[in-house]
């Protein structure tokens, strides 16, 4: 038998891509490349991005193809190409920012996402470029914390590639899941799809130069997490909690998580939220409805600095629901206590960072 192109193009001509219903001879997808030695025939399949999901049956579909309408006997060699830039891989994600910061906690409920959301705003508000990813895939409220619910992310191509482009508020790129899902459904995922829709909103996104990129992480530990500390270079783990026994407990499990051997993630502090409670009509008075300096006594029994303490202040819950952080306000007590977090997790990170750098010159000079 006497293999020639045509023979192969009708035969791939019944191998119809899944994603558009053509197949894929008319959808350009097989490209000018094939080689014909004897019974030996190979070629190169075009996709439109490097993790395009039907790739790897498209390629078998093709392959079956050539076996059933030509013969048996052919021995087949299918490579793949993509029109875009394959995606950075792990650990050169994000080249252009200089610090990650993971803003976590053992539980849910002591206001993670309220730290890091205002956090983000005293770093900005001290002039730095700063980033903020909620990676909170199934309960996302970044969106909500900035007012920016109805805002809609677009992408835009950049050498060779369709970057999603972040919304910008208050002079912060932001991106959550919570932008492309109806905020009224349950996001209801396996474990593997929500890390893959990370792995997107981290590196298939146009961040840019930030000088801090703040992850938002869903509380506990779970497979988020381990994403991000295979995805990211991650500089430091800022822990929120409560000053409560029980919100300690599980703080323990995520300073665990950070600082075991195999993830060896710095930890650059502890913050105390809710510390205590003043009214506003009483601003001298403080009420320790959660126990008083839980975290303090944690923080001086890991040898980590303690970050900051912030109030129960009826503001922070109004701004927050409002999408305008109390952080905006600096000359409040809410305000002032966000920016000394901030002056204080700017000194931790430059601390870790000149601690690093010697060692990574030894290795260069290796």
């Amino acid at each position: 038998m006497t293999l020639y192109p045509k023979l192969i193009l009708d035969a791939l001509a019944t191998v119809r891509y899944p994603g558009n219903g053509k197949n894929i001879v008319e959808a350009e997808m097989v490209a000018d490349n094939m080689r014909i030695d004897g019974m030996k025939v190979s070629f190169s399949l075009i996709f439109e991005k490097p993790t395009d999901p039907f790739m790897k049956s498209v390629v078998k579909s093709a392959e079956t193809a050539i076996h059933t309408y030509v013969s048996k006997e052919v021995e087949v060699t299918i490579a793949t190409e993509s029109r875009q830039a394959a995606r950075p891989e792990p650990g050169k994600m994000l080249p252009q920012v200089k610090n990650v910061i993971a803003v976590s906690s053992g539980k849910g409920g002591v206001g993670k996402s309220t730290i890091a959301a205002n956090l983000a705003v005293a770093l900005s508000k001290l002039g730095y470029k700063v980033g903020l990813l909620d990676a909170d895939i199934f309960g996302p409220s970044i969106p909500k914390m900035f007012q920016v619910e109805d805002a809609r992310p677009y992408a835009e191509t950049i050498d060779g590639r369709d970057l999603i482009v972040p919304i910008e508020k208050y002079g912060i790129k932001l991106l959550s899941i919570g932008f492309f899902v109806n905020p009224d459904q349950a996001t209801l995922w396996r474990g593997g799809m929500a890390s893959n829709a990370l792995k997107q909103l981290v590196g298939d996104a146009n961040w840019g130069e930030l000088d801090y990129f703040i992850l938002d992480t869903p509380p506990g530990t779970s497979d988020i997490h381990l994403t991000l500390l295979q995805t990211l270079a991650i500089t430091g783990a800022v822990i929120v909690s409560t000053p409560q026994e029980v919100a300690l407990a599980d703080a323990r499990k995520g300073i665990n998580m950070y600082m075991n051997d195999k993830v060896n993630v710095p930890i650059l502090g502890l913050v105390e939220n809710m510390s205590w409670f003043t009214p506003a009509e009483l601003p001298e008075n403080k009420y320790y409805l959660f126990g008083k300096e839980g975290t303090k006594r944690l923080a001086e029994e890991l040898h980590v600095p303690l970050l900051g303490q912030i109030p129960i202040v009826q503001s922070i819950c109004e701004n927050g629901d409002k999408g305008t952080p109390v952080a905006l306000d600096e000359n409040s007590v809410t305000g002032q206590a966000f920016m000394e977090l901030a002056h204080s997790v700017v000194g931790q990170t430059e601390k870790r960072n000149a601690e690093l750098a010697p060692t990574e010159i030894v290795k260069t000079h290796k």
